[in-house]
């Protein structure tokens, strides 16, 4: 249990720091472009470390029969596509002006969305889970709503984002049990990134010779790799192993809860490395947010005695 809750924090600051290399990074190469190399070198990173515990006997669970490599294969592609679209979302809401601590704090609406999810797999849910829907939202109306009621465009494709994050999370709670871990989450950056390279050729690149040149200009500088690299190296081949890991025989709701301090973390980053500030209106909405979040993971008894 301690380990598991060590994982999923470890995971949360480098999470938390990755959305300064989002932002500058994806201003320099693009949204897809960005989600889409770094998803490859999160997948290039693990597959060294496979070899390595294969042959020190370290595998958690190397399929050997036809089914358990179709098991794998199957997590892999459900779990990859879920955070290819929950990556692409959230990167293309920073990219287009989301501040890092708003990012941060939008994309742990996953927080409620994961035992919100549950209903779909007969789930009771709580009062709890209802004040901490209603609290969000009074949060995300603190939050987003400037001069008129309405969310802008990159607060809706954060949401959506964390949408599809609850949907990844919940796809790694159901397989993360029958598989390797490793493999695993090497199997989902390969999806990630094959599926990414589909708008980054058409968006990015503009789908022309012309524009697959001026495309490949970016990575002539040091200022786009180490961003991407990062991400890559850390948030993809690390922190998302290490969920994976964290998540293993683990209650899903509460690995969500501890996730959602990534949302902490981005906002010290911004403050840090972007000199971002937020107003004490969006201070206020985080902190609605926040008490949601933690609300949303108190034991209902009554939920308890009826499952």
């Amino acid at each position: 249990m301690k380990r598991n809750i060590l994982y999923l924090i470890l995971a949360d600051i480098i999470w938390g720091a990755a959305f300064v290399a989002q932002r500058t990074g994806g201003d320099l190469v693009g949204a897809y472009t960005f989600n889409c190399v770094r998803s490859f070198i999160g997948a290039l990173v693990l597959i060294p470390v496979i070899l390595i515990m294969d042959k020190l006997g370290f595998g958690e669970k190397k399929p050997v029969s036809v089914g358990e490599k179709k098991t794998l294969w199957l997590a892999g592609l459900v779990c990859g596509l879920a955070l290819c679209a929950a990556s692409n979302l959230q990167q293309l809401g920073i990219t287009l002006g989301a501040s890092v601590g708003k990012a941060g704090f939008l994309t742990a609406c996953y927080i409620i969305m994961v035992p919100i999810g549950g209903l779909f797999l007969k789930k009771k849910c709580g009062w709890n889970i209802w004040m901490g829907v209603a609290l969000t939202l009074f949060g995300l109306y603190l939050l987003c709503m400037e001069t008129s009621f309405g969310l802008s465009l990159p607060d809706i494709l954060l949401l959506l984002g964390a949408l599809a994050f609850a949907v990844q999370i919940l796809a790694i709670d159901h397989f993360a049990p029958m598989v390797d871990t490793v493999r695993l989450s090497c199997i989902e950056f390969l999806v990630c990134g094959a599926v990414s390279f589909i708008p980054t050729f058409f968006v990015d690149m503009q789908h022309s010779l012309q524009g697959i040149i001026s495309w490949g200009t970016a990575f002539t500088s040091w200022d786009a790799w180490v961003p991407i690299l990062y991400a890559g190296v850390c948030s993809c081949g690390i922190a998302y192993t290490l969920q994976i890991a964290g998540q293993r025989n683990f209650n899903p709701t509460v690995a969500s809860l501890i996730m959602s301090l990534e949302s902490v973390f981005s906002v010290l980053a911004g403050w840090i490395f972007l000199h971002e500030h937020l107003s004490i209106r969006e201070l206020l909405g985080c902190g609605m947010i926040f008490g949601a979040i933690l609300i949303a993971q108190m034991p209902d008894k009554t939920v308890q005695k009826n499952q």
